[in-house]
C-alpha cells in the first residue's frame, strides 16, 4: 500500500489551529481533506464525520446535543467533516465560541465553498481560518517544498533542470492530483474514475447545497465549461449554445464553482489605463479531470498547438495557485485590454512588487514571447512598482534576456 502524501497544508491547519477558534478546511471532494486531518490530529482530538447516516441524522436532529455529545468532556479540537450536510451546526458552534475564546476549538472541512453558500446564514467572521486544499501538486507527489514565489522576486533559478520535457509534464497534467487517481495505474481507469467522479458530485453531493433538478443540463455543462479552460468565458455563447437563460447559467456555474470544480483568476485592476479589461479567466481545478471528460488522446495534444497551450496554462495555474494559497503575501491576477494586450498570470506581493508569468508549452523560447510583458512594464507599470517578466517552457535551461526578463523552465515549479 502506497504511503499517504504529506500535504503542505498541514502546517498551516496546526498553525491556524493555535490562533483562531475555527479553522475551515474546505475543497473539493476527494482532495484529501480527511487524510490531511489525520495527519493533523492528536491524541486528544475528538473526529466526526457527516458521512457516516446515523451521525448525520443526530447532528440535523439535535445540533446542541451533538456538539455537547462529541466533546465527549474532552477540551481538544473537535473535527467535524463534510460540514456542509449539517449547516444548522454552524450556529451552535458559533455560540459555543463566543461563550469561551480558546483558539483551537473546531476544524470543520466541506466539499463545497461553505462561507458562500446560500444556505450558511453566519459566516462566523472573525472567528474562524479558511484553508483551501486543492488536488496533489507536482510538488507534493515528489516531496519537494514549495519554493518558486520567493525564487520568482529573487530572480533565483537553477541553471538548468533537466528530466522533465514536454512529454513528461503532459504525463503529469493528464495524471491530475486527485489523491485515488495518482494511486492508478493506467489512463483507462483514471477516465472510469473521473466519470464516476462527476456522477456522485451531480447526483448525491449538489443537493446538499442546491436544489438544481436539471442534472442532466449540468453535466454537460461541466463538459463545456472544461473546455473554455484557460480562456475568457462567453456566458452568452454558452448560454445560447445550451439553451439556458442567463440566470440559469449562472446558477448552474456558481455550482460548478462551489463544488470546487472551476476556479477563476481575477483582472489585474490597479490602473488608470481606460481600455484595461474587467472579466475573468476560466480554469478547471485539476487537469486530470479536464483531460479525461474531455476525452482527450495524449499523443494528439502533443501535435495540437491550441490545446497543448490550454492544456499547458491550466497545468501551471493550478500548480501557482496552491502555492499562493500557502502564503497570503502573494495574489494571483491576469491582464487583458480591449487592445488585445495580454499577460497569462501576474503575481503581486504585499509591496505591490509584481511577476509576470507567460506560458508557453514548446521547448524553445525567443525574446519576442516577452514583447506582451515589455508593454505591459513600459505602459502601465512605467517604473512604479519591481516588476519581473518569466516565460515558463518545457526546455530544461534557465535563460536570461537581460533587463529583468527570464525563460524558465516549468519544472521549476516543483524543482526551484
Amino acid at each position: 500500500m502506497k504511503k499517504d502524501i504529506l500535504r503542505w497544508q498541514v502546517e498551516g491547519v496546526k498553525n491556524a489551529l493555535k490562533k483562531r477558534r475555527v479553522v475551515v478546511l474546505t475543497g473539493g471532494r476527494q482532495t484529501g481533506k480527511t487524510t490531511l486531518l489525520n495527519q493533523v490530529l492528536d491524541k486528544d482530538s475528538i473526529f466526526v464525520s457527516l458521512d457516516d447516516d446515523g451521525t448525520l441524522a443526530f447532528a440535523k436532529d439535535d445540533p446542541k446535543g451533538f456538539l455537547k455529545y462529541s466533546s465527549s468532556g474532552k477540551s481538544g479540537t473537535i473535527f467535524i467533516d463534510e460540514i456542509q450536510k449539517a449547516p444548522n451546526l454552524i450556529p451552535e458552534i458559533k455560540l459555543a465560541v463566543d461563550r469561551d475564546n480558546r483558539p483551537g476549538q473546531f476544524c470543520i472541512t466541506g466539499s463545497a465553498n461553505i462561507q458562500t453558500l446560500p444556505i450558511i446564514t453566519d459566516s462566523m467572521a472573525g472567528r474562524n481560518k479558511r484553508i483551501r486544499l486543492r488536488p496533489l501538486t507536482t510538488g507534493e507527489i515528489l516531496n519537494k517544498k514549495p519554493d518558486f514565489l520567493k525564487r520568482v522576486f529573487d530572480m533565483d533559478f537553477p541553471r538548468k533542470i533537466p528530466g522533465y520535457d514536454k512529454e513528461q509534464i503532459f504525463e503529469f497534467a493528464f495524471r491530475g492530483g486527485y489523491p485515488e487517481v495518482v494511486k492508478l495505474d493506467n489512463y483507462k481507469d483514471s477516465k472510469e474514475w473521473y466519470a464516476d467522479y462527476i456522477d456522485d458530485l451531480i447526483n448525491r453531493d449538489l443537493k446538499d447545497i442546491m436544489n438544481i433538478r436539471r442534472q442532466s443540463e449540468l453535466k454537460e455543462l461541466v463538459l463545456v465549461l472544461a473546455g473554455w479552460s484557460g480562456k475568457f468565458m462567453d456566458a452568452a455563447k454558452i448560454g445560447a449554445g445550451m439553451a439556458l437563460s442567463k440566470q440559469t447559467l449562472e446558477t448552474y456555474i456558481n455550482a460548478l464553482e462551489l463544488l470546487y470544480l472551476f476556479d477563476r483568476v481575477n483582472p489585474w485592476v490597479r490602473t488608470d489605463y481606460e481600455r484595461v479589461g474587467k472579466s475573468a479567466k476560466f480554469y478547471a481545478n485539476d487537469t486530470g479531470f479536464m483531460t479525461s471528460i474531455l476525452g482527450w488522446d495524449k499523443k494528439e495534444i502533443m501535435r495540437d498547438s491550441d490545446r497543448s497551450g490550454k492544456l499547458m496554462e491550466t497545468f501551471i495555474f493550478q500548480e501557482l495557485a496552491a502555492q499562493i494559497d500557502l502564503d497570503k503575501s502573494y495574489n494571483l491576477y491576469q491582464y487583458r485590454d480591449y487592445k488585445q494586450h495580454e499577460v497569462d498570470f501576474l503575481i503581486e506581493r504585499d509591496d505591490r512588487a509584481m511577476a509576470g508569468i507567460e506560458v508557453k508549452a514548446s521547448h524553445s523560447v525567443s525574446k519576442e514571447d516577452f514583447a506582451p510583458q515589455i508593454w505591459f512594464r513600459e505602459n502601465i507599470v512605467k517604473g512604479k512598482t519591481p516588476y519581473k517578466a518569466y516565460v515558463l517552457y518545457s526546455g530544461e535551461n534557465t535563460l536570461s534576456f537581460g533587463d529583468g526578463l527570464m525563460a524558465v523552465p516549468i519544472a521549476a515549479l516543483w524543482m526551484g
